[in-house]
């Protein structure tokens, strides 16, 4: 089962296609975005939130879909991904995680940090796909695309093939070396790493 969640940092420009997902689900500040997309909210199983910025318009209608969450420990990202879990949806597909507000974005993967061990978390933004990598990775049809390692905050014992620039074994490290704006020489990408955390970039084109 897979799941899709809209949050709100910077709306995609398309909505992506919504057959192939079991779940739907947005924060109360990405519902705003959806409405002026005309997103059909039928398909919606879930808005989370405070809904502090909601009209009683948008209350009577979509009343039933609205799950109250006001922990403000907590952010909307990290509460909608709890419900989630519950509902036992492992793989997770977020648009609106990055955009202009930079701490929202660090925020975001930090949440999905939380998650790694429980749930596979993409995020899909206008030009890269990024996640937290397995421990082996393989990319296909890579060719030509901007392929950027990120550890948070190391991981070690980097290898890769495919790559214009190889890592052969290498340590990655946040204020000493990272692997960023790397690009596929081949098709095919496999990328290893033993320990830490890795983020990969992969950009769309």
């Amino acid at each position: 089962m897979k799941a899709l969640l809209f949050i709100n940092g910077i709306p995609p420009q398309n909505l992506p296609e919504t057959e192939d997902y079991d779940l739907i689900a947005c924060s109360d500040g990405a519902f705003h975005y959806l409405k002026e997309k005309n997103f059909p909210f039928e398909r919606l199983d879930f808005i989370s939130g405070d809904f502090d910025s909601h009209s009683g318009a948008d209350e009577n209608i979509y009343k039933e879909k609205f799950i109250y969450t006001p922990d403000q420990d907590k952010t909307d990202f990290q509460k909608s991904l709890e419900i989630i879990k519950e509902k036992g949806f492992k793989k997770v597909d977020v648009y609106g995680g990055s955009g202009g507000e930079m701490d929202h974005f660090l925020g975001n993967l930090t949440v999905a940090f939380l998650f790694k061990g429980d749930m596979d978390i993409t995020f899909v933004d206008e030009f890269f796909t990024y996640y937290f990598a397995p421990k082996h990775l393989v990319l296909e049809q890579a060719k030509g695309k901007i392929i950027s390692l990120f550890p948070f905050p190391t991981a070690g014992n980097i290898t890769t093939s495919g790559l214009k620039w190889p890592l052969n074994s290498e340590n990655l490290q946040l204020t000493q070396k990272i692997g960023t704006r790397n690009f596929a020489a081949e098709e095919t990408v496999v990328i290893g790493y033993e320990s830490g955390d890795l983020v990969v970039f992969i950009s769309h084109q």
